[in-house]
């Protein structure tokens, strides 16, 4: 497998893949990112500003998933990782914790904590979080968009 940046070809694969987890999880309605609107273009949002990327997980040309980092609610010392999605078969591979490590590779780079918003429902996704060192928070920080969460963490990056 091969984690790369985001190329604009993959804008219809990483979708699907998002909207397809986010429905196997409930989370296709508003206040999660079904509903946000970079959804069909994540390679200009991300690629808009120096401290946004997104990666994909790609195997023989096929995207699987895929991360990003982004300022929090216009931060400059929280990022927010957004959009960490990957294919039912990719789960439990291990490649989660390399997509995961490479966003906060980057992200030290540019911020002093790493914020997350998911589902309780996502229960692997959430211990994952938690094994890589990430708090839970009793609620969400102000300025969350994604009103519809109800599991939020955070990670000092130092």
């Amino acid at each position: 497998m091969n984690i790369r940046p985001i190329q604009i070809s993959d804008n219809g694969s990483i979708e699907r893949i998002i909207r397809e987890c986010l429905i196997e999880y409930g989370g296709n309605r508003d206040g999660l990112a079904w509903a946000d609107a970079s959804m069909h273009d994540l390679y200009s949002y991300y690629n808009a500003a120096e401290n946004r990327a997104y990666w994909i997980v790609e195997e023989d040309g096929e995207v699987l998933g895929g991360c990003g980092i982004a300022a929090f609610d216009g931060s400059d010392e929280v990022c927010e990782l957004q959009k960490m999605y990957l294919t039912t078969s990719t789960r439990g591979t291990g490649i989660a914790s390399e997509l995961l490590q490479t966003a906060l590779d980057f992200a030290k780079l540019h911020y002093k904590q790493c914020y997350l918003e998911t589902l309780q429902t996502m229960a692997a996704a959430n211990r994952f979080y938690q094994k890589q060192g990430f708090s839970l928070l009793a609620e969400p920080l102000a300025g969350s968009e994604h009103f519809a969460c109800d599991a939020w963490y955070i990670k000092d990056l130092s």
